[in-house]
């Protein structure tokens, strides 16, 4: 398994793949078990997972707003109770109910414990809950933490979990690594997010300072709406389609060292098989 040092996150050779929310499709929902286990066969070296907190404070890996889509039912986990969501199942690609169950996230920590590095998001959400449980399960060197590009957040994550590894989600101009790295955050590095390859923070220069400061630079193919763009339009899509150089190479030409995908087998192919 990957340790979560920062400068391990390097791996020199090609991009660390993390599989967002496991690997999903056909019969198999996103953020359960045996999207996890998919992962985990196709050689994830990350697998990135949601996290919501139930009414009565437990946590659990689902995507917050996606119930209706993701299970049917148009009440959010957050107004449930444990025993309610316990009972629910996933609905699968063709929206027709499935046997698989909302994973708790101590029951995920269990499952991956010791198997891949753990990406969580939401993370900034409830940050003190979900940091004890990191660390009840002995998980503090396989997690990476995430919060979005907020002071606020950072505050929280530091006062919660200063000693786990973070990386900051920050669009197009980088003004919070400062602020981080005064907090004594234990950044392990920067997800960038970007409309256009013009963009400041994944000029020449920054990615040339973050991999000096031993952070690494994450970057998503996938994508969740084609609205929002997160990449300057090199994604999965484009790569499945024909275009894995455009999609997937520029990523590793650009020197990013985890790209994020939807398609983990596809993409772990065409960086082992590419120079």
């Amino acid at each position: 398994m990957t340790n979560s040092s920062p400068a391990l996150l390097r791996d020199g050779k090609r991009p660390l793949l993390a599989a967002h929310r496991g690997v999903c499709g056909g019969n198999i929902p996103c953020n359960t078990e045996k999207a996890f286990l998919a992962a985990l066969s196709q050689g994830a070296d990350i697998i990135e997972l949601d996290v919501t907190r139930a009414r009565d404070g437990s946590l659990w890996v689902f995507h917050p707003g996606m119930e209706y889509s993701h299970l049917g039912i148009r009440r959010p986990l957050a107004a449930l109770k444990a025993k309610t969501i316990a009972a629910l199942r996933f609905v699968n690609a063709d929206r027709t109910r499935t046997e698989d169950p909302v994973l708790s996230l101590d029951d995920a920590f269990e499952l991956l414990k010791g198997r891949a590095l753990l990406n969580i998001d939401k993370f900034w959400m409830h940050p003190a809950e979900i940091a004890d449980c990191i660390r009840r399960h002995g998980l503090s060197e396989q997690v990476l933490t995430k919060i979005p590009n907020s002071r606020h957040a950072a505050d929280k994550a530091a006062a919660a979990a200063p000693e786990l590894p973070l990386f900051a989600v920050i669009r197009d101009r980088d003004n919070l690594t400062p602020y981080l790295q005064s907090l004594g955050i234990n950044l392990a590095g920067v997800e960038a997010l970007f409309d256009s390859e013009d963009a400041p923070i994944i000029s020449e220069a920054s990615v040339e300072s973050y991999h000096r400061q031993g952070l690494a630079l994450w970057g998503n193919a996938i994508v969740y709406n084609y609205k929002d763009v997160l990449s300057a339009g090199h994604t999965d899509d484009k790569a499945v389609c024909g275009g894995p150089d455009f999609g997937w190479g520029w990523f590793r030409e650009k020197g990013f060292d985890i790209v994020q995908t939807d398609f983990l087998l596809a993409a772990k192919q065409y960086y082992d098989s590419t120079p």
